[in-house]
């Protein structure tokens, strides 16, 4: 997991998510944003579900190697994919999940109607994505400021992501929470990458992050779980 980082913990994420999902056998899953694809993996082994692990931004080939060393070519496929532009068919896909990736491209109100016609009717979507307590309308406390990023705009409460997907009408049965104490396995997970990565890019962030989770203390900072099913 360390050799493959590409932020907080995906599997502690996913298994998260799973826990809500219902997840039957031979079912076909889209993991959307997968990174290096061993939630995609994981999907598979665990669930014995047909995974396309679709992502921009790592090879397919690469993600290709992991997966048939991980022994799951029969069930996984790695696919390259914008998540505006993708190459399905509509209604083809029974569960879509997306982990730690959702929140850059999914916040825009029109977004969700796109991705939700490549469900199935009555099929799922599940997402994962860094999140808040509260909204920071007011802006940024102090403590945040030193650490803040552009990109973070895009983390939301449990009550936005639900008010955004609610009023979409293309799903129901919306559910969204927050993760009790989430902020603390970020953190742990942080320090341990930190502590053993020789990876370049990961050293020069997870720092911030670290710095980040410790000032906040889980006031502001933590994981939003999504959940609804396809009108």
């Amino acid at each position: 997991m360390i050799e493959n980082w590409m932020g907080p913990s995906a599997l502690w994420l996913l298994e998260w998510l799973c826990s809500e999902l219902r997840l039957a056998p031979g079912a076909r899953v889209l993991d959307l944003g997968c990174g290096r694809a061993v939630t995609s993996i994981f999907l598979a082994k665990e669930f014995d579900v047909q995974v396309v692990a679709a992502d921009l931004w790592i090879k397919p080939t690469e993600n290709w190697r992991r997966i048939d060393a991980a022994g799951q070519a029969k069930l996984v496929t790695p696919l390259l994919a914008e998540a505006h532009d993708l190459p399905f068919a509509e209604g083809y896909f029974d569960v879509i999940v997306s982990v730690d990736a959702y929140h850059y491209f999914g916040t825009d109100e029109r977004y969700l109607s796109y991705l939700s016609r490549f469900l199935a009717p009555g099929g799922r979507i599940g997402i994962v994505v860094p999140g808040l307590t509260t909204e920071l309308d007011d802006g940024l406390p102090e403590h945040l400021k030193p650490h803040w990023e552009p990109d973070f705009w895009t983390f939301h409460t449990p009550a936005w992501w639900k008010q955004l997907w609610s009023r979409s009408g293309v799903v129901d049965d919306v559910r969204a929470d927050f993760l009790e104490d989430g902020w603390r396995d970020w953190l742990v997970w942080s320090e341990a990458v930190l502590e053993t990565t020789d990876n370049e890019t990961a050293r020069k962030l997870v720092p911030r992050e670290v710095r980040m989770l410790r000032a906040d203390t889980g006031r502001h900072l933590g994981f939003t779980r999504v959940i609804a099913q396809r009108t």
